[in-house]
């Protein structure tokens, strides 16, 4: 299998209050298609940050970040935004649903945005199998925070990412709510064959996937593989 991610020395530095603040140091890791990876740590550990640097949402202060052969380091954010939209799907805890829009127009502006044809019928098709096509014409305050990130699903999914990335998926969510979220989350990964990458501070959620690496103070602790592939620690 082809690495569609890899990151190497990363690091994040901001200035606050006139010193520099490192928030993520020494970071080293990489992901061939197809796997599903959590990233854990505390509060504050710089889960989220790596998050936004590996998908190209933010630039590293130094180091490299590889996203499906491309080398983000040295673009600018047009040509970031380019590789996201080609390459990149995202789920986040607050839905980030476009308010004035329908459950089908979220999930249309992604295909529409790669210039694709019937997209109307890509959208619903998606909707169904997220069971909230008869949903297709509510607006996001309509639905229920599960239904929201049902749409959010069928969304990031809608362009056929090559990697998705999730930061806290279940955050806002009741735990039956959370866990059918879940069961369509890994499902669609599984059916589409999409490398999966969350962040959670649910531990029950990340021994779901693949591997489990853990962030504290900036720099990863542990990076262990779980039982369904060994549980091999790195």
């Amino acid at each position: 299998m082809s690495i569609i991610l890899d990151i190497k020395d990363l690091q994040k530095t901001y200035n606050s209050g006139g010193h520099p603040l490192t928030v993520l140091q020494g970071i080293n890791f990489s992901l061939q298609a197809g796997d599903t990876c959590a990233i854990v740590g505390p509060s504050g550990s710089g889960k989220t940050t790596l998050l936004g640097l590996c998908a190209g949402l933010d630039r590293a202060s130094s180091g490299s970040v590889i996203l499906n052969g491309v080398k983000l380091d040295n673009l600018s954010e047009d040509e970031r935004a380019q590789v996201r939209n080609q390459y990149v799907g995202f789920i986040f805890q607050n839905f980030q649903l476009i308010p004035t829009l329908t459950a089908i127009e979220n999930v249309m502006v992604p295909l529409e945005l790669r210039g694709e044809r019937n997209v109307h019928r890509q959208a619903m098709e998606l909707l169904e199998r997220v069971g909230l096509a008869e949903r297709h014409d509510h607006y996001p305050t309509q639905l229920s925070g599960g239904e929201q990130q049902r749409v959010s699903l069928a969304r990031a999914f809608s362009n056929k990412p090559a990697i998705l990335f999730a930061d806290e998926p279940t955050g806002n969510l009741d735990e039956e709510t959370g866990q059918r979220v879940e069961k369509l989350l890994f499902d669609l990964n599984r059916e589409t064959g999409t490398t999966l990458v969350l962040v959670t501070h649910d531990l029950e959620l990340a021994e779901k996937t693949d591997r489990i690496i853990r962030i504290k103070g900036g720099t990863v602790v542990s990076d262990q593989f779980t039982s369904s592939v060994g549980n091999v620690q790195r």
